[in-house]
């Protein structure tokens, strides 16, 4: 059951350089938007995110000689996966999708502006430290369940879900209203993969919008 006064759906990511004809594709990407559109009309309360990157950031491939997407690199917060330019501030597909019902969203968080220091989490930087300022807003709202949809479910929205956790809330992940990218680890698993098992081991529930009604 949602509880609409302490429960919140929280829209990541779901932006045009993701979906398909993107900088950064994330297979049947736009097929989220439709789901979370109707989850949009069970809940009273939403919040929004949104990645916002200056050109030449980190995060991305061409700003390192040599490399192409997908190589890895390591930043003093840990490794860094390199990534096509997407997302670039002010662009169309750097835009929240034309389509999406953004009616009850009460909050658009913009993250990954730091040239230097990439975002995956809406409530933290990849250093794990620096906050995005949601976490303050969520609490002064008394919003006490998360529930997450959008791009992509194996890294912007697992790690919104890993630290939601740690901060105290409890958190659903709305599986079909989210696609991810499945990044190859070389031992037969992906990202996707990675991603459930750490999700399971702190409790996070994965649920379809079935469940919820939409």
């Amino acid at each position: 059951m949602i509880d609409r006064a302490t429960d919140i759906l929280g829209l990541v990511d779901v932006q045009p350089t993701f979906m398909p004809g993107g900088e950064l594709a994330v297979a049947d990407g736009d097929a989220v938007v439709a789901v979370v559109n109707r989850l949009a009309l069970r809940f009273d309360h939403l919040f929004a995110t949104q990645d916002w990157h200056p050109p030449g950031h980190l995060s991305f491939a061409s700003a390192h000689p040599g490399s192409k997407p997908f190589d890895t690199i390591t930043k003093p917060y840990g490794e860094q996966v390199l990534w096509p330019d997407h997302a670039i501030q002010g662009s169309p597909n750097a835009a929240l999708h034309r389509d999406l019902d953004l009616t009850r969203v009460e909050v658009i968080i913009r993250k990954g502006f730091d040239r230097n220091l990439d975002s995956y989490s809406t409530f933290f930087e990849n250093d794990r430290c620096t906050p995005t300022g949601l976490d303050g807003w969520l609490r002064q709202r008394g919003f006490q369940r998360i529930f997450l949809a959008g791009l992509a479910t194996d890294f912007c929205v697992a790690w919104s879900a890993e630290d939601a956790v740690r901060l105290g809330y409890q958190v659903v992940v709305i599986e079909d209203a989210c696609r991810g990218i499945g990044v190859p680890l070389g031992d037969g698993r992906t990202t996707m993969d990675m991603a459930r098992e750490r999700l399971a081991g702190l409790g996070v529930r994965i649920v379809s919008s079935a469940k919820l009604g939409a």
